[in-house]
């Protein structure tokens, strides 16, 4: 967060007290601002652009995900048509190979 955007709000905070306190106001302002840049600073937060940036590379993530998904789908609709051919070749063989033995 920007610190001007931190200054305003602490300015905001000060001008909320009531006019008996109004005296202390410059401390408080820099209490307000000291615990508000605190606070903020424990939250990890990122700026637009680095949020726009993952949020693309997300986008594209995603885009590639699809497409594998859609892949892999193509290649299991046709893999049990391999297998079953290939199970044939297999007992073709084995009928082959017993005859030649007895």
């Amino acid at each position: 967060m920007a610190k001007e955007t931190i200054d305003k709000l602490a300015k905001a905070l000060a001008e909320t007290l009531p006019e008996g306190l109004r005296s202390v106001r410059e401390d408080l302002e820099k209490n307000f601002r000291s615990v508000l840049q605190g606070g903020i600073g424990k939250l990890e937060l990122v700026t637009r652009e680095e949020f726009e940036v993952q949020q693309a590379v997300l986008a594209r993530t995603r885009e590639k995900l699809d497409a594998l998904e859609s892949r892999l789908a193509g290649i299991e609709t046709k893999k049990p048509a391999k297998k079953k051919a290939a199970k044939k070749k297999t007992a073709k063989k084995k009928t082959a190979s017993k005859s030649k033995t007895a």
